[in-house]
């Protein structure tokens, strides 16, 4: 046989085998295609839905605001009394225990009472010194008449176990009270 002669029945069989291919391809296709075409239709007819419309809103009514003139409940008595004092030299009216507010206040009286510590006892001649730790490591000296905590507290007794003072605290009508608090030594 010749080279020609091969090479045309090889492109004759590659022909064939194309045609063939593409045969079933397109019988197996159109079926399918037809069923899945049908099905598409069919859905189509079934779900004519209809989308409602968007619901209509009112405006809300109006709210006019009415408690300008009310106390803030988020502020506590002790900052709205130092709010209104505003540091100028005005006096507590009411009657009973309260702050002095025109008194200077002293170094220990920035940290809350449970977060000092008393750490121990110093004299010098006939007097008898509180030794007390801040939060952060600072040791002072205190007496009779100092004050400790940020509850206006005023020592009025140092011993060798313990410190005994008044705290002024708010009442929570407007008033103040007066409590006894005490600080020992820790070991």
């Amino acid at each position: 046989m010749s080279a020609h002669h091969h090479n045309r029945s090889r492109s004759w069989r590659t022909s064939l085998v194309l045609s063939l291919a593409t045969l079933l391809l397109a019988a197996c296709s159109s079926g399918e295609f037809a069923d899945l075409q049908g099905y598409i239709a069919d859905v189509k007819a079934k779900n004519k839905g209809r989308i409602e419309p968007m619901p209509e809103f009112s405006p809300p009514a109006n709210f006019a605001y009415a408690a300008m003139n009310l106390d803030d409940p988020f502020v506590t008595w002790d900052t709205k009394l130092s709010q209104e004092n505003n540091g100028a030299n005005k006096k507590y009216t009411g009657t009973g225990p309260h702050p002095d507010f025109e008194r200077r206040r002293e170094p220990m009286e920035s940290f809350p009472l449970d977060t000092l510590h008393m750490v121990g006892t110093m004299r010098r001649g006939k007097q008898l010194f509180a030794l007390v730790q801040t939060p952060d490591g600072l040791v002072s000296r205190v007496v009779p008449g100092n004050y400790l905590g940020q509850n206006h507290g005023r020592i009025l007794n140092v011993n060798e176990e313990k410190i005994e003072l008044v705290e002024i605290v708010p009442d929570g009508l407007g008033g103040w009270l007066e409590r006894p608090a005490t600080m020992s030594i820790v070991e």
